[in-house]
């Protein structure tokens, strides 16, 4: 995409200037929230009233300022559209933030109830390159301790890595990475974090002493969790998970006496090290793998009053809850980082995604002539070799941790359709439970819109109109960052959603 430096971005602005195209521009990038790649329909709509079937309005794309109706793409990755990423964590912020202070009809107890931050890590696969603490060597060694691996590459490395350099999260050698084994754990990622929330909810019934089908009576495990890439390309999750009391009492009811913050804390490590899935095997001579979650496992109490910025204190709330939205708006590319998008390490992942796909396909066809109904495990791997073999969301939560993302998409479009009935009737509008209203499960329909629409592309006319709507983005960007900062008397509780 072009900078605004670029002298086809001059041309197009000056083109749009004279041919009186600018302000139909200008409102429609306004509208979709300088969306960097919008997606384009045309067609009809019109809105009736339901129940005396009188015509309220209609609208043509013919009559929209560019010819055309823009919508939002709604892609929650940061590199690929900011604007629509930056809306994306400002709902996850908002529901995490929820679940662990109240508000958006969580009640305010919820506050008082046993909050822990839990990062799980992959395992290794093989030594890697990265950066250490005050700028250290990456893997040092004494010169009488320095040894070779089997292909002859040394098992040290000198050198002083930059976040971003190429080398991070590279392996030392290539051949000795088990790159299966990375492909396969990443692709069964998601069944680990599942049989986790079940281990979890195993080991708190008996340290409550009742049956694990009757713990709903007793107690419940509420969380919002988000995933990451590290450098090396591999997941890890970090999730925020609350203790409350009966499912029956409603969301944030009064965790059980006398579990608490380190208890929860001990009783989550004990079932990190206990959650196991063995792997389908790949291909024909695959030995099998026994997956597990690595080493590093971080478990730690959240408490109010302090930072996150400080490894060994305790956290925020709020600054958990915008750490969580900030990477739930990365993938496998933006994480890599603009430097190491094409690294031979991450080539050969997806390479090795590809050739699992091709393992699987032939097994498929030799299994589905004695069996129609086989379905291969790794039937799917070569769609997801993009996202490095992980085919698992990237913001997820129970059902009863707090308010949903639909429920909040619901609201701002609700909020949409009561200002504009506002500026319509010049009636002022009523706040009354306004909160409620809004983010109410079910709304009584008065109209009904009946429409018909075709898809006529994605993105905007020019390279050049993209590059003004990102540039406005950023900007856009930088007024928030800067109202956080003067809303908030502690701007920091909250740089890390706003950065």
């Amino acid at each position: 995409m072009p900078a605004l430096t670029s002298p086809h971005v001059a041309a197009a602005l000056v083109q749009r200037i004279r041919e009186g195209s600018w302000e139909a521009f200008a409102d429609t990038a306004a509208a979709v929230g300088y969306c960097s790649r919008p997606v384009r329909l045309v067609g009809s709509s019109t809105t009736v009233d339901a129940t005396s079937g009188e015509v309220v309005s209609t609208f043509n794309s013919e009559d929209a300022p560019l010819g055309a109706l823009y919508r939002r793409c709604g892609n929650r990755r940061a590199h690929v559209c900011p604007s629509c990423s930056r809306l994306y964590a400002r709902d996850t912020f908002e529901m995490i933030r929820a679940g662990v202070q109240g508000g958006k009809q969580v009640p305010q107890d919820v506050a008082d109830n046993p909050l822990l931050f839990l990062t799980v890590t992959a395992p290794s696969f093989g030594h890697v390159h990265g950066t250490r603490p005050n700028g250290g060597a990456c893997r040092p060694r004494r010169r009488d301790d320095r040894t070779r691996c089997p292909h002859g590459r040394p098992t040290w490395c000198q050198r002083r890595h930059d976040d971003g350099a190429e080398q991070v999260g590279s392996p030392l050698c290539s051949g000795c990475y088990d790159y299966t084994g990375h492909v396969i754990w990443q692709w069964w990622a998601p069944e680990l974090w599942r049989r986790l929330t079940i281990e979890v909810r195993r080991t708190l019934a008996a340290g409550l002493g009742v049956a694990e089908s009757r713990l709903k009576d007793a107690a419940s495990i509420q969380y919002a969790k988000v995933a990451e890439y590290q450098a090396r390309g591999m997941i890890h999750f970090h999730a925020l998970i609350r203790l409350d009391g009966p499912a029956d009492g409603g969301i944030g009811s009064p965790a059980p006496a006398p579990a608490d913050g380190r208890d929860l804390a001990d009783l989550i490590r004990d079932a990190v090290g206990r959650v196991a899935f063995t792997a389908p095997p790949a291909f024909p001579d695959d030995p099998g793998h026994v997956l597990r979650f690595g080493a590093q496992v971080d478990v730690r109490t959240v408490r109010a009053g302090s930072r996150t910025d400080d490894p060994a204190g305790p956290l925020t709330p709020a600054q958990v809850a915008g750490y969580l939205a900030k990477y739930a708006t990365k993938d496998a590319t933006s994480a890599a980082g603009p430097d190491r998008r094409g690294t031979p390490h991450l080539r050969r992942v997806k390479d090795t995604c590809r050739q699992l796909h091709e393992h699987s396909t032939r097994r498929r066809v030799r299994c589905r002539a004695t069996d129609p109904e086989y379905v291969d495990p790794y039937s799917l791997i070569g769609k997801w070799a993009h996202m490095l073999g992980f085919r698992g969301h990237f913001s997820t939560k129970s059902r009863r941790y707090s308010v949903t993302l639909g429920a909040l998409r619901r609201a701002r479009v609700r909020w949409q359709a009561i200002a504009e009935e506002s500026r319509r009737t010049g009636e002022p509008i009523d706040t009354a439970d306004l909160e409620a209203r809004l983010l109410a499960d079910d709304e009584e329909t008065t109209t009904l819109v009946v429409g018909a629409w075709a898809y006529d592309g994605t993105g905007w006319e020019t390279p050049a109109d993209a590059a003004l709507a990102t540039a406005a983005a950023s900007r856009a960007r930088e007024y928030g960052q800067w109202k956080a900062a003067m809303k908030y008397t502690n701007h920091t509780e909250t740089e890390g959603f706003w950065a």
